[in-house]
């Protein structure tokens, strides 16, 4: 089973820094398979990838973005009937994570649904948009829940259907989950941006397969605690868009560095609001935050760059054992665009792999670049996933 305990990665991923940093560099042999990769590959680079390399310094502040909602504690709903997460939200742009699990085994697994439900708590009738929507069948395959639902979040488009919602009614945020089962141990996993013009209040609930989610939100009034033993947590958000830049430009001779963030130590987790205790919440992990990434270069010695990561963290527990990414990449040697990591597998395990995200040419006259980034903390996968900068001879 492709499960993750989140709680026991991240306190093992706060300790990454180290005073000693290595000043990487690659054989030839490994130069050339960089060279001869496909984007969203995997090389093994024996010898190479550590913690250790040097960190590039970065700055970071949050950028205008939509109130945010992620439902990840409990992850696993233990009891047949249950709210997971209930939250209000204001008129305005919403991003909401969906990251739930069918965990009821005592006194026997059944077959539940999961459903998130939005309710209009205004006076007037709200109109709800959604600007991106990525609906997944449920499936213990978390990995690939993760990584292809970020991609598909990235490259999702405004959708023209607006629908109305009376004062006091309640509609599913998504219709498709009144329709799936979801089995034992089987993750729902959703990601939502939409607009609504009324204040409204969202719910996420598990119920037996023949109620409906309207039925559902009337009949369940348990709202499962926080703070249990999984999940990466639940809550209201301010911060959901951050723009990270680095404060010295890198330059191919200085070798080898390492962008490392949503680590919870130089880039600390968000602080949000838990709506039925009103108590502080953490998103340990980031998940659902996007990040707008610039990375000034240049090159002073006639080299390139490759850009690539790896799972840094395989080594903490069986929960780490493999990593899947998505992200989107300015143009280089490969077109921009959205990139799954890895590309043609699944997961990458552990070093020596590695996975080529782009490689970059330098400027003829050694000028400065930018290479942009977006990235977000890939769901399933533990953290930090570094993005490393590799000095590469394009003419070996």
């Amino acid at each position: 089973m492709m499960r993750l305990n989140k709680t026991a990665f991240l306190i093992a991923g706060a300790c990454i820094l180290s005073t000693k940093t290595f000043a990487q560099q690659l054989t030839k042999a490994q130069n050339q398979d960089l060279l001869k990769a496909n984007q969203g590959a995997i090389v093994k680079l024996d010898g190479f990838l550590t913690e250790k390399i040097t960190q590039i310094p970065f700055q970071k502040y949050p950028t205008p973005g939509p109130q945010y909602i992620i439902s990840d504690d409990p992850e696993y709903i233990r009891v047949p009937e249950a709210i997971a997460l209930k939250e209000s939200v204001v008129p305005g742009a919403v991003r909401f994570y969906l990251y739930n699990v069918n965990g009821v085994k005592e006194p026997k697994q059944i077959d539940r649904k999961i459903i998130a439900m939005i309710k209009n708590t205004g006076k007037a009738p709200m109109r709800i948009k959604m600007l991106k929507y990525v609906s997944q069948a449920p499936s213990t395959n978390y990995f690939k829940l993760g990584k292809e639902g970020l991609a598909s979040f990235l490259a999702a488009q405004p959708s023209e259907e607006v629908r109305i919602i009376k004062p006091g009614d309640a509609v599913p945020i998504d219709e498709k989950l009144e329709k799936y089962i979801v089995k034992y141990d089987e993750l729902v996993h959703g990601f939502y941006e939409f607009l609504v013009d009324q204040p409204a209040e969202i719910t996420v609930l598990q119920t037996d397969l023949k109620t409906s989610g309207k039925d559902a939100l009337k009949r369940i009034t348990n709202v499962l605690p926080p703070k249990t033993k999984s999940g990466a947590g639940r809550g209201l958000y301010g911060v959901s868009n951050y723009h990270v830049s680095n404060t010295t430009v890198i330059d191919t001779k200085n070798g080898t560095s390492s962008l490392v963030i949503a680590d919870g130590v130089n880039d600390p987790w968000i602080i949000g609001r838990e709506g039925t205790t009103g108590q502080q919440a953490k998103l340990a992990g980031n998940y659902g935050v996007i990040y707008d990434v610039e990375l000034k270069w240049k090159s002073t010695d006639g080299k390139g760059l490759a850009l690539i990561t790896w799972n840094s963290r395989s080594a903490d527990n069986q929960w780490c054992s493999g990593m899947a990414a998505a992200m989107k990449v300015s143009e280089g040697k490969f077109k921009d665009g959205i990139i799954q990591l890895p590309k043609d597998q699944l997961v990458t395990k552990a070093a020596p792999e590695a996975v080529l995200i782009q490689v970059f040419k330098p400027a003829a006259n050694g000028e400065e670049q930018t290479i942009k980034l977006t990235y977000s903390p890939p769901g399933a996968s533990c953290l930090p996933t570094p993005l490393i900068l590799v000095p590469v001879d394009l003419n070996p």
